[in-house]
């Protein structure tokens, strides 16, 4: 069985191939060059070789659905993976809006795929998810996207592995620190129980996070795009997480509240998906999860509520984001592969 995963980040779109539960192929393709070339996607698809399913990029996620069962794919990735009007797509493309360019580039991803007739399904996102009780749903959207859910189930087979313990036996909270967003998972008995989706956690590197629904009316009018912006980078006026984190340092404003900001809500966020003494752990994953000045922020917050560390990678692994792993290992157990177990009982 070789599975293919594609994880749709805000700064590249990362390929990997599971065979016999080891990855044995890995790509990565610059999100714009996507939004300007799907083909390309397509060809670093055929580039892998033979593969008996793809997990594709599924945004905001939708019940596992295969390619054949698509009637009109552009419209069943705008308006259902992504909750997006075509205005709204054409309105952030003009203004050059990065965030949008993902959107942009998943579109047309998924218009490819279905024209290319090639073994694909898309994979739920964590809301979707029945092992989440419907209370926690209430005026909840993002409760962690699809690519969010895929990191979890890495979580949960790297726990097991690691401790030599059941599935129903893991237990964590997922962080993850990423370009455009910050979420938390909180995962039990080695199920998906609650999530923060990267609109829901406080100030990320690009994104505002959750609004004040005073701040909303006051607003009057909101567009799409609006949920890339009021983060870190644009209240810093600092492209790279590196010099707003310099800038911290120096203890120069804004980049010290903005950062503070981003450690809180990040430390929030993580509390109020925990149980007093009922974490084993928090798991790291996710761009800047990488940042070593930045990962030190977050473990001095976030080990005061359980021990900390990365979140690990499946054997074979060298270069891949966590969420196209897990993508993967979600296609692999769907077709009845070696994490079938898994998926099975992650429902």
């Amino acid at each position: 069985m070789r599975a293919l995963g594609v994880d749709p980040g805000t700064r590249s779109f990362d390929l990997v191939v599971v065979e016999d539960g080891r990855v044995v192929w890995e790509r990565s393709i610059d999100t714009v060059r996507v939004a300007e070339n799907p083909a390309s996607l397509v060809e670093a698809v055929e580039a892998a070789g033979p593969v008996d399913i793809i997990a594709g990029p599924s945004g905001y996620g939708v019940p596992v659905t295969f390619n054949q069962e698509i009637v009109d794919p552009y419209r069943f990735a705008l308006e259902v993976l992504l909750l997006t009007r075509r205005e709204d797509l054409t309105f952030g493309a003009k203004l050059g809006e990065l965030g949008i360019r993902v959107y942009e580039a998943i579109t047309k991803v998924v218009v490819e795929l279905w024209r290319s007739r090639l073994p694909v399904c898309y994979i739920p996102s964590c809301i979707l998810l029945p092992t989440i009780p419907p209370y926690r749903k209430v005026n909840k959207l993002d409760m962690g996207t699809a690519d969010k859910m895929a990191s979890a189930v890495l979580g949960v087979f790297d726990q097991s592995e690691r401790y030599g313990i059941n599935y129903g036996d893991v237990n964590f909270i997922l962080v993850e620190l990423g370009f455009g967003y910050n979420a938390a998972i909180s995962v039990d008995k080695g199920v998906i129980v609650d999530g923060l989706g990267g609109t829901l956690v406080q100030t990320g590197f690009l994104t505002i996070g959750p609004i004040d629904a005073e701040i909303a009316v006051m607003g009057r009018k909101w567009v799409r795009s609006d949920v890339f912006h009021g983060g870190v980078a644009e209240i810093c006026g600092k492209p790279s997480m590196d010099e707003v984190l310099d800038g911290y340092e120096r203890g120069e404003e804004p980049c010290l509240t903005a950062v503070e900001a981003m450690l809180d809500g990040v430390e929030k966020s993580v509390k109020s998906l925990a149980s007093p003494g009922a974490v084993r752990e928090i798991l790291l994953s996710g761009r800047y999860s990488r940042s070593p000045r930045l990962r030190r922020l977050v473990e001095e917050r976030l080990s005061k509520i359980a021990p900390v560390r990365s979140l690990g990678n499946l054997p074979g692994a060298e270069a891949s984001k966590e969420a196209a792993q897990g993508y993967a290992i979600v296609g692999d157990g769907v077709a009845g592969g070696s994490f079938r177990n898994l998926i099975e009982h992650m429902r």
